[in-house]
């Protein structure tokens, strides 16, 4: 009689579940504070952009807002990452808050003294901008250890809706304390907001020195040079490259570009009050990511895959080249939520994978070399998107900007 062995079978891998990163503390008191601090920040655009504009009525200062808040993500999201891998990512983010506080303590004292001048707006403008760069890439990083790489897609997707939240929720909280409280007072006590997440990240038991095995060697700062030599470590991990190019391409030529010229597409599809339907047309894209986190973590749908998010990405351009050219309002409202729903998927899956697939020894470089692909690029879609939009229309500037993502992502796409 011989003696059989079966094989042991292995166990099945563990189901996912919805709302993953929840079920983590750690990852609820980081949503909560992460939801308070990105509403102070849209709070203090509504406030400080309210009184510039009716002191100034200056057209450049406004584009010069939107170069401030994203040029930083261009030139320092590398220099940060390699700062939170070096040193700690709690204090990297604090020092990021202290600077939006300083931005809002500033406004409010140029507010109350009515001294403002126009160098002085710029250079908070810049510190606000700078505050951001500080933030983003260590938060990313913070999210890794937090939930771990198990549910770190939860986490991130998760987070980007906290983003689209804090859009829908803080031009209005903006509004109530202008109208409460003046904008002086209203934008001091607008710095309340991001305090618990500092208060926070004191005794966080996340970060470097609770981190399990070896740590990796600390390599120096080098500013720009890292940039660079960040782009030579990842040119044979397809899936990195693949997904920075593809955030990339949609910064560079639509970024949120569109959303400082939703006032005309209003005007210009005239459905009644052009204010309401401004508002509504903010409210349907920003309404469409919030939906998207809720829809996509709820049902545990789309695991992220590249292709996957490159899909998403082409729908995303479809979608918003229908909304330019669309002559009915409740087809371009349709549209845009559309677009807001198919953006939060494929830049949410895109990070996810980028973080997943990132070496250890350099997270935060490849993750601010991310960062500064998505987000400091969209310093520029004000060119593709407003610049060619006074010369042939808003309407064809947007479409022929997302076609030409479109384009890139297809090429993307037909790559093995």
């Amino acid at each position: 009689m011989t003696d059989t062995k079966t094989a042991p079978v292995s166990a099945p891998p563990p189901a996912k579940r919805s709302f993953a990163a929840m079920r983590h503390a750690g990852f609820r008191a980081q949503f909560t504070t992460f939801v308070l601090a990105m509403m102070a920040d849209n709070v203090e655009h509504v406030i400080s952009y309210w009184v510039v504009f009716q002191k100034f009525h200056s057209p450049a200062l406004g584009g010069f807002a939107v170069v401030s808040h994203w040029l930083p993500f261009l030139l320092f999201s590398v220099a940060s990452g390699a700062l939170a891998d070096r040193f700690d990512p709690r204090r990297i983010i604090q020092i990021g808050m202290a600077l939006f506080i300083i931005a809002s303590l500033s406004w409010g004292y140029f507010f109350i003294t009515d001294t403002l001048q126009m160098w002085q707006a710029m250079v908070i403008l810049v510190i606000h901008g700078c505050a951001g760069v500080l933030w983003q890439t260590p938060n990313q990083m913070l999210l890794y250890d937090i939930v771990g790489p198990q549910d770190l897609e939860s986490a991130v997707r998760l987070n980007a809706m906290a983003r689209y939240l804090a859009v829908l929720v803080g031009p209005a909280v903006g509004a109530a304390i202008l109208l409460a409280f003046g904008p002086a007072l209203g934008i001091m006590l607008n710095t309340l907001f991001y305090l618990p997440l500092v208060l926070w990240l004191v005794n966080a038991p996340y970060g470097p020195r609770f981190r399990s095995g070896k740590p990796g060697p600390r390599r120096a700062v080098r500013g720009l040079a890292d940039i660079v030599q960040t782009i030579r470590d990842i040119k044979n991990h397809s899936v990195i490259v693949s997904m920075t190019l593809l955030a990339g391409a949609a910064s560079f030529f639509v970024g949120n570009a569109y959303s400082s010229q939703m006032p005309g597409f209003a005007s210009d599809l005239g459905h009644g009050d052009p204010g309401i339907s401004y508002s509504m047309l903010l409210a349907a894209d920003a309404g469409g990511g919030l939906l998207a986190g809720i829809v996509l973590e709820g049902g545990r749908l789309l695991p992220p895959r590249p292709r996957t998010a490159i899909v998403l990405a082409i729908l995303w351009c479809a979608a918003l080249a229908i909304f330019s050219l669309a002559n009915s309002y409740i087809l371009a409202l349709g549209f845009l939520f559309a677009a807001g729903f198919l953006e939060l998927s494929f830049n949410a899956m895109a990070q996810s994978l980028v973080q997943l697939n990132a070496p250890l020894d350099m997270r935060g470089r490849v993750i601010g070399l991310f960062n500064m692909s998505s987000l400091g690029l969209r310093a520029f879609s004000g060119l593709s998107v407003g610049l060619l939009g006074s010369l042939i229309g808003v309407h064809w500037s947007l479409a022929l900007s997302a076609l030409v993502t479109l384009a890139i992502a297809s090429a993307l796409l037909a790559l093995p």
